[in-house]
């Protein structure tokens, strides 16, 4: 059974990465806020955008390691300038935030795809290279904890759990923070003591889709190496692991685990002898009803910020 862990261990961080990254961005538009439902949208925008990036510049500069980061910046550029349609559907004009989500998350599919079509004619986007895993030298080599944590890891998850703690570091230890998740609490407050809301939640949004679609692009160069117009749910996934995960950074990234090695076991079960016993349908739905099921036990107890997705009229109380 350990033996099963710890070859499983190393593909659920790599597959948590993009979830909590996508979530991190969901926590900051929600602490201002804004609720962004179009994650999954925002995911795919990302994902298009870093392959498209990352396939142009490796046809150009063939082995370039570069090249992938420079796609991972590609996709967060157009995360945040697509998160702007958001941005200005729900604090400018105050429409209902469900409903411009859902909008980015049809128009960013059927976009991409078209998009992609026409490029390669196929739909579909690869990219030549993408990260190679390593072990962490001499961390790989301490007893338990080192085959769990330094195996088969990527720069990708280093640089996103770095992400993570400046998160948390901005949200509760900078006058930024404070001043963004007072907009998500107490905006009229907000106003009264001189912070511009609607500045604080354009920021949050656009930190949201920046994120979100960092989270797409990193998919596409680490485990997927290709764009075929979807991210699987993960963008709704990443906003199941916001509230499971109480709108807090730590508590986000044990929610995006927990998910991430759910999921994880569905997606490797049919090579692992021990799991072929199962039906593979249950297996599959396996992530989902864990979701459901973590929702459900932990919806009485989730502490959302207050004015979260409520649309804010300056002056009004």
């Amino acid at each position: 059974m350990w033996g099963i862990i710890e070859n499983i261990f190393p593909y659920a961080i790599v597959f948590t990465i993009p979830l909590l990254i996508t979530a991190l961005g969901a926590l900051f538009s929600e602490r201002s806020g804004v609720v962004n439902i179009g994650l999954e949208g925002l995911m795919i925008i990302g994902s298009f955008a870093g392959a498209f990036t990352i396939n142009k510049l490796q046809a150009q500069y063939p082995g370039a390691a570069w090249t992938l980061w420079v796609g991972l910046a590609a996709a967060f550029v157009i995360g945040v300038l697509f998160s702007l349609l958001h941005a200005f559907a729900s604090i400018n004009l105050s429409a209902n935030q469900v409903i411009s989500g859902t909008a980015i998350n049809m128009v960013a599919s059927s976009l991409t795809i078209f998009l992609a079509r026409n490029i390669t004619g196929s739909g579909n986007i690869r990219i030549v290279q993408a990260f190679k895993s390593f072990d962490v030298p001499y961390l790989h080599k301490i007893p338990i904890l080192g085959p769990l944590f330094f195996t088969n890891t990527y720069m990708t998850t280093w640089f996103i759990l770095l992400v993570l703690i400046l998160s948390a570091f901005v949200l509760y230890k900078t006058r930024l923070g404070l001043r963004l998740r007072s907009c998500g609490e107490h905006p009229h407050a907000a106003e009264a003591a001189g912070i511009s809301v609607r500045r604080m939640r354009y920021l949050g949004v656009m930190i949201s889709g920046g994120f979100a679609g960092l989270g797409g692009a990193i998919i596409i160069s680490t485990y997927s190496g290709e764009f075929n117009g979807s991210v699987a749910g993960l963008g709704f996934l990443a906003l199941a692991a916001l509230i499971f995960g109480q709108w807090k950074p730590f508590g986000v990234l044990g929610a995006t685990f927990f998910f991430g090695f759910a999921s994880t076991v569905a997606n490797v079960s049919q090579v692992i002898p021990q799991f072929q016993v199962i039906p593979s349908v249950i297996l599959k739905v396996f992530p989902y009803v864990i979701t459901l099921l973590a929702l459900v036990l932990f919806s009485k107890s989730s502490q959302a910020p207050k004015a979260s997705g409520e649309p804010f009229d300056s002056g009004k109380r």
